[in-house]
């Protein structure tokens, strides 16, 4: 763990260090691969740091991705400091926002956990309001304040009753006591209740109008850490609580949710099809894959477990990577509307072949960790019911056709005469591109490392 906290000390130096910032960055990187083979290795039991710290195979990987997105968060934001908005400001916030988030995958205790993961959310605000370039930005930081907030209330309560039943709430012991002596219903909406603030976060269809909202009015620093790690929050919270508590708790309120996540998913891919803004079609098709990542989850499987911390792993990636692609087609086009987005491929070449890489990825294509994710979710979600097939090869084909509409729509047509080829043809563009693809294309060679947690 000290291995962390210095190297989160290590990116205040960043703002000291205006010539050759592209090493530094590229050293941060360096570091976030060394913590990797630190903290990793395959089937080793939890590893307690301290009383209140811990780490193991499901929480490892995750924080190496905390720190892998927020080194490229700060190669991205390369902007705000050529127009001295704040720089020092924005590596101060996201200095904070990477060590709660690192905390938050390390607590050893649930209650702990829970403060660090409402205490994310203040960064991710300062960074919409400060750095936001639209001007609904205060009512998108709202939208995610009121949606998390009110729903992770009743876990707080839940999680008094489940101490003062158990007597602890330890990550690192395998068995926790809820309310027995309610009756059924009532255990059913009570677990419910406990899974709200994590399917809120996840998010869930139907609580997820936060999310394109939050994501569109955020800079690319923001869109980068909500895509990547926030909404792994509700997955790491799902997957820790689910992890505690009897598979008959899990299947009470599945009957409900599988139906609705694969209709959200379905509903949201659709949605995608008739988007016109560019970050709110990547946005909404994060609900989309989450809701895949909801429904294996809740199969209460292996491969669907599984599957939900590598589907957390290479959608981090890869969303984060087509919101960086995002930001820098806008700093070129000055427009995130697809009808004004064209001819891309004229002027950069280069950066047509990593939007396609991209899009591909985004639609599970071989050979990258999104394929392998896929290929566990369905299976846990087919094991369920045979009467799933059809929903699931809808998603499937509608995830091919909102991200092969993405990739002809910007790169193809007629070239417009408001772009600046100078803007996204700089090596840190390529750099950042790269640092995202590298591991969604060399994982799939090991991918027990994601994969074997339980």
């Amino acid at each position: 763990m000290m291995k962390l906290i210095f190297f989160s000390a290590s990116l205040l130096l960043l703002p000291k260090t205006p010539k050759k910032w592209y090493i530094t960055s590229a050293m941060i990187l360096l570091c976030a691969t060394t913590c990797t083979l630190l903290l990793y290795s395959p089937h080793f039991s939890p590893q307690l740091i301290s009383s209140n710290l811990f780490t193991d195979s499901l929480s490892a990987p995750l924080i190496t991705l905390t720190l892998w997105i927020s080194g490229l968060m700060i190669l991205a934001s390369q902007k705000v400091k050529t127009k001295k908005d704040n720089y020092f400001t924005l590596i101060t916030t996201i200095l904070l926002l990477n060590l709660t988030l690192v905390l938050s995958f390390s607590m050893s205790h649930f209650i702990l956990f829970y403060i660090f993961f409402e205490a994310s959310l203040i960064p991710t605000l300062i960074l919409i309001l400060l750095w936001g370039y639209q001007p609904e930005r205060l009512q998108a930081g709202t939208y995610l304040m009121m949606y998390t907030v009110t729903a992770s209330l009743p876990l707080l309560i839940n999680l008094l009753i489940i101490s003062h039943n158990s007597g602890h709430l330890d990550l690192t012991f395998h068995a926790w006591v809820g309310p027995q002596l309610y009756s059924a219903p009532l255990l059913t909406a009570w677990w419910a209740s406990c899974l709200a603030a994590f399917l809120v976060k996840l998010p869930m269809f139907t609580t997820h109008l936060w999310l394109p909202k939050a994501h569109v009015e955020a800079p690319v620093a923001g869109s980068m850490i909500l895509a990547g790690l926030l909404l792994k929050l509700g997955s790491y919270g799902l997957l820790r609580l689910c992890e505690k508590f009897p598979p008959t708790l899990t299947a009470s309120t599945s009957s409900f949710l599988l139906p609705l996540t694969i209709w959200g998913a379905i509903s949201t891919s659709l949605i995608c099809l008739r988007q016109p803004d560019l970050k709110s079609l990547i946005a909404y098709s994060s609900v989309g894959h989450m809701g895949l990542l909801l429904a294996g989850l809740m199969s209460n499987s292996t491969w669907g477990w599984q599957g939900s911390l590598a589907m957390s792993i290479a959608h981090g990636l890869c969303s984060s990577g087509l919101f960086a692609l995002a930001n820098m087609t806008y700093e070129s086009t000055h427009t995130r509307s697809l009808f004004l987005t064209k001819g891309l491929q004229t002027l950069f070449p280069t950066m047509t072949l990593w939007w396609f890489i991209f899009s591909a990825s985004n639609m599970a294509a071989p050979p990258t960790i999104n394929l392998l994710s896929e290929i566990l979710l369905l299976t846990s979600v087919v094991a369920i019911s045979y009467t799933m097939i059809f929903p699931l090869m809808l998603i499937s084909f509608f995830a091919a056709a909102y991200s092969l509409t993405l990739f002809t729509a910007t790169q193809h047509g007629p070239l417009t005469t408001a772009s600046n080829p100078y803007e996204v043809g700089q090596p840190k563009n390529y750099l950042i591109l790269l640092a995202h693809m590298l591991p969604i294309g060399t994982l799939i060679l090991k991918p027990e490392v994601i994969t074997l947690w339980i």
